[in-house]
């Protein structure tokens, strides 16, 4: 297939280079805990053997930070530093990676007495200052909430494309052009639609894809190809993320997966029509990383997509994600949603929370919910 690809600046990490025409660089994120040095080096180095430009690792302390220094030393991965919300760490892991991540809408949880503006400028500043590029991540289940506020509420992907245009403008008026933007969403289609509309209005600027949550394989595989395939195929994309719930041996299955689909979409093996089917369950199951706080979680999400395979003709969305940083914002559009603790796994039905479970109660608790749901769905249609 011949693929036009949109004119990106150059952008440096490490010893790649991503936009202006370079190769589409495939990422992952290693999945052990940051502190176990020896395990995140292993695996660390097993992603970049198996071909991934940059390999992504969590800061959540500064035990963190100086697990990371020790990390730096053992492998020679093009490392990123996925902060969250402390973006105050980021003088101490500045020195010891290529690439800075930040989220536009985690910059409300710390340091209340700064401005958003100036916690960028100082990210900035520390990123320049170290040769690091830097990556505005924007998520669907964490937006600026000021961006939120301004629009009805199932409309999620204007208040996403403000938020990076607005951080690309402070950002290019620092000097600083190192950087790229995502626009994640765990539902593919949005995924397209807010990233060609962000190409179209700054086509200069490098696109990392990605679904987030994105789930198990096979499946999540084929949401991120659907969304791949229509972003790529139209010239735009210049580094992707393969989202899946794996356990941690098989964390490469990323790479592999992103090198397929991008090998596939450039020799044309692509579907005519690419359409995520929205008419039936959908489950949505977040990356295993070094968040997730008991390795219970990657298993709970194959037992929930077992259980309710009998529901798989409703349009339902069941969301499991693994940790308390993402969890509770990034099950709210779901219909039934479960994030999980070390010892409890919490239920939501929507924004609502129904209580937290032990990992030996939460299926039962689920099924009944998903029971009446479908008993819901199916009496309003009866009644149409």
């Amino acid at each position: 297939m011949s693929i036009q690809r949109n004119p990106t600046r150059p952008v440096t990490i490490g010893s790649i280079t991503v936009g202006d025409g370079n190769p589409i660089a495939v990422q992952s994120m290693t999945a052990t805990k940051t502190q176990d040095v020896d395990a995140t080096v292993a695996q660390a180095e097993a992603l970049r053997e198996r071909g991934a430009g940059v390999v992504r690792i969590a800061v959540d302390s500064t035990k963190d930070a100086e697990a990371l220094a020790e990390i730096r030393k053992q492998t020679t991965a093009n490392l990123a530093v996925d902060l969250q919300e402390n973006f105050r760490l980021a003088e101490l892991v500045a020195p010891h990676v290529d690439k800075i991540r930040y989220n536009p809408g985690h910059l409300y949880h710390h340091g209340r007495d700064m401005t958003w503006q100036d916690k960028v400028r100082y990210l900035i500043d520390l990123a320049g200052g170290n040769g690091c590029a830097v990556r505005i991540g924007v998520n669907c289940g964490s937006v600026d909430p000021a961006k939120k506020e301004k629009y009805a509420s199932d409309d999620s992907i204007t208040p996403m494309l403000e938020s990076a245009l607005e951080h690309c403008e402070l950002v290019d008026s620092l000097g600083f052009h190192n950087f790229v933007v995502s626009l994640k969403d765990s539902d593919p289609s949005k995924v397209v639609e807010v990233n060609r509309r962000f190409a179209e209005q700054r086509p200069d600027v490098p696109l990392h894809l990605g679904v987030t949550e994105a789930g198990m394989p096979p499946e999540g595989i084929i949401k991120t190809r659907i969304a791949f395939e229509q972003l790529i195929g139209k010239g735009i994309g210049d580094t992707v993320r393969v989202s899946l719930t794996l356990p941690n041996p098989r964390k490469p299955e990323e790479i592999d997966a992103g090198r397929e689909i991008v090998d596939d979409i450039y020799a044309g093996r692509v579907r005519s029509v690419v359409r995520f089917d929205d008419t039936k369950l959908n489950i949505i199951s977040c990356p295993s990383c070094s968040r997730v706080e008991n390795e219970a979680f990657v298993d709970l999400a194959a037992s929930v997509k077992e259980m309710t395979e009998y529901a798989k003709d409703y349009a339902i969305t069941i969301a499991v994600m693994g940790c308390r940083v993402n969890g509770p914002g990034e099950t709210d559009d779901a219909d039934l949603g479960l994030w999980c603790g070390p010892a409890k796994v919490n239920l939501k039905k929507g924004e609502e929370p129904l209580g937290a479970f032990g990992y030996d109660e939460i299926l039962p608790k689920l099924k009944a919910e998903l029971d009446a749901l479908i008993a819901e769905k199916s009496g309003s249609a009866a009644g149409v």
